[in-house]
């Protein structure tokens, strides 16, 4: 008998949201197997930061079915199943970067202090911060505080990864080192989706982009073939605006 398809660590399908008489996402169908890496792009507005908030769980979709490692999202799934990295860094000022990595695993999971600990410590060399470990966000660049957030992320060890757009907050001397963690994080096989201008990002690791506006899916294919012969015009003038900068 044949091996059963392996699970999609995500899968939408018809998702749909609206804001009041606004439709946001118009039938959204997304596929994504473990380890592959999906890159989002398209003009402000169209919706791509949405997709990666519901699949989160922190936007609820009105239509459609949202899974994530096979679990629909209005059933229980293991907490942690999908990191989020979000632009804004989102850090609590006032913790330590070593309370702001192990207070998910201890609040979450119930993790003894001092394994999550360890455990913070481990991510924080990963993103290659460890020095760091004792200072608060506000005394970090914006580089810096946005690989705490990836590690913070990584320390809930989640199935699923998601970026909404890291490095658009930060200056250009920083986006590199943050890119560097990332590329490193693909090539390792975890399973990520992420919402970006990077272009040479999404050449060197994405599997498959997705391009979306005015809440739909417009195209989608592997890097080459969608950067190098776009079938849509509106995937054609956005492509030759971005790739002009």
């Amino acid at each position: 008998m044949p091996d059963a398809p392996p699970v999609p660590a995500i899968e939408m399908a018809g998702v749909n949201k609206w804001y009041g008489d606004f439709h946001v996402l118009k039938d959204i169908s997304l596929r994504v197997a473990p380890g592959e890496r999906v890159v989002i792009c398209g003009p402000s507005g169209s919706g791509k930061s949405t997709v990666v908030r519901c699949i989160a769980r922190l936007e609820t979709h009105q239509k459609g079915v949202i899974r994530v490692a096979g679990h629909g999202l209005a059933e229980a799934a293991p907490a942690g199943e999908v990191g989020m990295v979000f632009q804004q860094f989102n850090l609590f000022p006032h913790l330590t970067v070593l309370q702001n990595l192990t207070l998910g695993p201890i609040r979450a999971r119930g993790m003894a202090r001092a394994e999550a600990e360890a455990r913070a410590h481990r991510y924080l060399a990963r993103v290659r911060i460890p020095e760091q470990a004792d200072k608060r966000p506000g005394q970090l660049s914006g580089g810096q505080q946005q690989r705490v957030a990836i590690a913070r992320s990584l320390c809930m060890e989640p199935k699923v990864l998601l970026f909404d757009e890291p490095t658009s907050a930060l200056d250009p001397e920083m986006i590199a080192e943050v890119l560097d963690v990332m590329i490193e994080l693909a090539e390792e096989g975890m399973t990520m989706v992420v919402v970006t201008h990077e272009m040479g990002f999404a050449r060197r690791v994405a599997d498959q982009v997705v391009f979306m506006d005015g809440g739909e899916i417009v195209e989608r294919g592997a890097p080459a073939e969608l950067f190098e012969a776009p079938k849509t015009a509106r995937c054609r003038d956005f492509l030759s605006r971005i790739l002009r900068h």
